[in-house]
């Protein structure tokens, strides 16, 4: 394999993977429907050509291999020809697997909530510690300058994500990419577009716990009922942890931390993990109990692969976080901007209590951009309202892509604004990115939040407002 063409390659997986089939020597092309950043930057600092848009001829004559991204339908001129030309073609997850996983011992971070941020904790952490692993990660770990890396360590850490995987396999990623341990986070109903039910995620992460072999590991967060329903499938032993009281398995068959906040001090988030005859204490960058239970999850994986606990600390009060996940944007005429991709009710209602706990005493004006395929839709409806209610003022921006959702199935930003105002908190619809930019360099006060949340980029509206809200240039003074 010399020359790898990637189909659909401005995705943060293709991107990651196209850097690293660079590394390992390969010429690597790719084109995507639209050329976009970051990762399209990441790619043309690689010197990886792209183009667009999708088009028979952008397939080099000579190519070996083609990897198409979950993105690509089976009708894509690109993935037609391929097949047409007899050019291997493979998912994303298969390429990883089959050239970087290898041999190498596989840790897999999966759940609902928290992949992203646990995989680059765990990676930055067995870095620091000097493991030097490999890594791929759905998202830019600030420790990092890209989203990948290859080390000579034995250790490959992943973000095991449960959406498909191909036009051609409808399975979750997750399942290619031969864990050894497994960290699960969370397990709740998502991705509407292609799970039927709660029942029907449930299964694919059965699957995960299922292949883990008998001396792999699974360490689970007791918090989500059903996440102790997946790990009785796992064959291997298994540890869990939850921050929640009663959460934890009764029973003289499992190890298990309890894991309670200390509390908020020099822009860190203190926990205790209290278990095996242990109390041990950590200090973390990111807020939140629920980001305390994630970094809680990575000292069990790491204590496991032998790390003393005080080391561990230390690495964890170096962690400098994740792009766009309670990323502070700047703060502009006392007014903070925080930016997160939240998506999930249970993301959202989290978010704002993680800031809330960070920022005592300010006013959160949460932002929010229906954008994923499960938050366009109405599944999650009155949850949504409910997880806003945590914020003291909402706007809601028109739902992405609304002409795709058949209306009966749509969410209503409408409706949740109105049972917003019902239940006594300020909420507006405003469907364009610069009517909400204007309203709120029109009505944010000094010491407000404001707290952009969308798994997209949302118009710009993070630079929009930075403009919005820094003071204009004094004529006088030119």
């Amino acid at each position: 394999m010399k020359n790898v063409h990637l189909v659909a390659a401005c995705g943060v997986g293709m991107a990651s993977l196209a850097g690293m089939l660079k590394e390992k020597g390969c010429r690597v092309t790719g084109s995507d429907a639209n050329v976009y950043p970051p990762m399209s930057t990441q790619l043309e600092s690689l010197g990886i050509q792209l183009t667009s848009p999708y088009a028979a001829g952008n397939i080099p004559p000579d190519a070996d291999m083609v990897v198409v991204g979950n993105a690509v339908s089976r009708g894509n001129p690109e993935a037609q020809e391929a097949v047409r030309r007899g050019v291997p073609t493979l998912s994303m997850p298969q390429a990883v697997a089959r050239y970087f996983i290898e041999e190498r011992e596989s840790i897999v971070v999966a759940g609902t909530h928290g992949k992203t941020t646990t995989t680059s904790l765990a990676a930055w952490s067995l870095f620091a510690l000097g493991a030097d692993p490999s890594f791929l990660v759905g998202g830019v770990p600030k420790n990092f300058p890209v989203s990948y890396r290859l080390g000579q360590g034995r250790h490959f850490v992943i973000e095991g994500d449960e959406y498909d995987t191909a036009y051609f396999d409808k399975g979750p990623k997750f399942l290619h990419y031969r864990p050894r341990i497994v960290l699960l986070t969370s397990v709740e109903f998502d991705h509407a577009d292609i799970y039927r039910d709660l029942d029907h995620v449930r299964e694919s992460f059965r699957k995960l716990a299922a292949i883990l072999p008998p001396d792999g590991l699974l360490v689970a967060c007791a918090d989500y009922p059903d996440v102790v329903a997946v790990a009785r499938e796992a064959r291997c032993p298994v540890i869990f942890y939850a921050t929640r009281d009663g959460a934890l398995p009764a029973g003289s068959g499992f190890v298990s931390w309890a894991v309670r906040g200390t509390g908020e001090s020099g822009g860190m988030t203190g926990f205790r993990m209290e278990g095996a005859g242990q109390a041990l204490d950590f200090r973390f960058p990111l807020p939140g109990l629920h980001n305390a239970a994630n970094a809680a999850g990575v000292a069990i994986v790491l204590m496991r692969l032998g790390f003393p606990p005080g080391e561990i600390a230390r690495t964890f009060e170096r962690f400098a976080g994740i792009r766009r996940r309670q990323e502070v944007v700047g703060e502009f005429r006392g007014i903070l901007v925080v930016d997160d991709f939240a998506h999930h009710p249970t993301a959202v209602r989290e978010t704002i209590r993680a800031v809330r706990g960070r920022y005592p005493g300010r006013r959160i004006v949460a932002v929010f951009e229906p954008r994923s395929n499960t938050s366009r839709r109405k599944v999650f409806q009155r949850e949504f309202t409910a997880a806003f209610l945590e914020a003291d003022e909402v706007i809601l921006a028109g739902v992405f892509g609304a002409e795709t959702i058949p209306p009966e199935e749509r969410l209503s930003p409408e409706e949740v604004a109105a049972e917003l105002r019902a239940s006594g908190r300020p909420a507006a619809l405003l469907p364009e990115v610069d009517g909400i930019v204007s309203r709120l360099a029109a009505s944010c006060r000094e010491g407000d939040i404001v707290l952009i949340m969308s798994n997209g980029g949302f118009g710009g509206i993070q630079e929009k407002l930075r403009t919005a809200l820094s003071p204009s240039p004094d004529p006088s003074a030119i």
